[in-house]
């Protein structure tokens, strides 16, 4: 194979990876936008608050928790079958496309069939969430050290695009579909316009899967004798372990990883949860929320580079404890907001910072992580985000029960911030940093 042909094969390879972040985030998207508006609706419906106070709230919050719970539990047993018979191609198809296929068939859950709406969105949500671990795999493949970061930026910016654009359908569908004979959201008592959204939702996600289904392929043959399945399970939950050890002995990097896990599950919250309390306090439609979460998939990209110029220039951690101090004054805010201007202008605050943050995360892991054990402590980062993230959208949802005030739930997420905040000053990365080089020129 001459060298031409190989940069093609890895360009093809490079290109087809990205499309996978393309197809998944109309998932992302669109499951706060369209999706908990309808199951919210859908199951206070069934169940009125004089059974069950704000009975789809609780639904949605303890749905997301429990899936991403469950992955959490899952995902390191899924890549050790996946590595151990070298088939992430295999698992990649049968978790993306049972997800994509779950949420496509969203569209037969009818207002009557509650029951069959919860189930498919916590098959898709699983789906969804086991598919990025193995798809996450594929990048040490298919890029080389020196151009990783252009790769999976590359991913990173074509997932904002997808996603934006499945949006803006979604988003002409539901204001101009009648002129072609849809109907008025009003005259709409099979909730057809947002089953539609759903079944976009899932379409998307599956279509555009197939370039990384048909081009990416595991660099390593597969082996001729695989270990059986609980050897392999076994062999995920002895590195996990191995994994904590380690970290112990790094104690910024180990206080680094508990304040991320913090404020990163305060984040994903305030992302999935903000429909929620758009629909509750401001009673805000299916259409205007869309346009909402439109705007903020084309403003968090220009967000994240100015944070990722101002951490050149400043420092990562000062950068992120700014960006942190917004997050926090963004939610004591939240706490006084009863209009839709109110609302939007937190809206473009929230993309400012909201790449940025993880992107300074990320740089901040990358610059603590001893060289010799950069896959190990990503992995455990990986890892334990999942294993969080219950957390958060269960608090918020457990609080708008008990309260009654999407207010109170929101306001009350700036526990993740804070203490994730007061963590990040213990952190040394320059100390950290330097030692990590000694240790390894020793």
């Amino acid at each position: 194979m001459t060298n031409r042909q190989a940069s093609a094969g890895l360009n093809r390879a490079v290109f087809a990876w990205a499309m996978y972040d393309w197809a998944n985030s109309a998932y992302s998207t669109l499951q706060i936008t369209v999706l908990v508006k309808y199951l919210i609706t859908t199951v206070d419906r069934v169940v009125p608050d004089r059974v069950v106070p704000e009975a789809g709230a609780l639904v949605w919050g303890w749905g997301i928790g429990l899936t991403m719970c469950v992955a959490a539990v899952l995902s390191p047993m899924v890549g050790a079958l996946a590595d151990a018979h070298c088939n992430k191609r295999q698992w990649l198809a049968g978790t993306a496309l049972t997800g994509a296929t779950a949420s496509a068939l969203m569209f037969f859950a009818t207002p009557d069939r509650s029951w069959l709406l919860v189930i498919l969105f916590l098959v898709s949500n699983l789906g969804y969430e086991l598919s990025l671990g193995v798809y996450n795999g594929f990048l040490p493949e298919i890029a080389r050290d020196d151009n990783m970061g252009r790769v999976s930026a590359y991913g990173f910016a074509l997932g904002y695009l997808g996603g934006g654009l499945a949006l803006m359908l979604v988003l002409v569908m539901l204001f101009a579909g009648h002129t072609v004979g849809l109907p008025h959201r009003h005259d709409d008592p099979r909730a057809l316009l947002p089953r539609l959204g759903l079944l976009v939702m899932g379409v998307w996600w599956g279509l555009f899967t197939l370039p990384a289904l048909v081009w990416l392929k595991d660099q390593r043959p597969p082996p001729t004798h695989t270990p059986p399945l609980t050897v392999a399970v076994r062999t995920a939950l002895a590195e996990v372990a191995r994994t904590l050890r380690n970290v112990r002995h790094y104690r910024s990097l180990a206080i680094f990883l508990v304040a991320f896990l913090l404020y990163n599950d305060g984040v994903q919250t305030v992302i999935s949860q903000a429909s929620v309390f758009a629909d509750k306090v401001l009673k805000m439609e299916t259409g205007e929320l869309v346009i909402v979460i439109l705007m903020i998939q084309f403003v968090a990209m220009p967000g994240a580079w100015l944070v990722g110029r101002l951490a050149d220039r400043i420092g990562q951690k000062p950068t992120l404890s700014i960006c942190l101090a917004v997050w926090i004054a963004l939610l004591v805010s939240a706490f006084f907001v009863q209009t839709r201007v109110h609302f939007w202008c937190m809206a473009v605050v929230v993309a400012l910072v909201l790449g940025g943050t993880q992107s300074v995360s990320r740089a901040i892991m990358g610059l603590m992580t001893p060289v010799e054990r950069t896959a190990e402590f990503f992995g455990f980062f990986n890892l334990s985000g999942k294993a969080t993230s219950i957390f958060g959208p269960v608090f918020f949802s457990t609080i708008l029960a008990t309260t009654g005030s999407a207010h109170w739930a929101l306001t009350s997420l700036l526990l993740f911030f804070v203490v994730g905040g007061v963590l990040v000053s213990f952190v040394q990365v320059e100390r950290t940093q330097q030692w990590g080089q000694s240790a390894i020129s020793h």
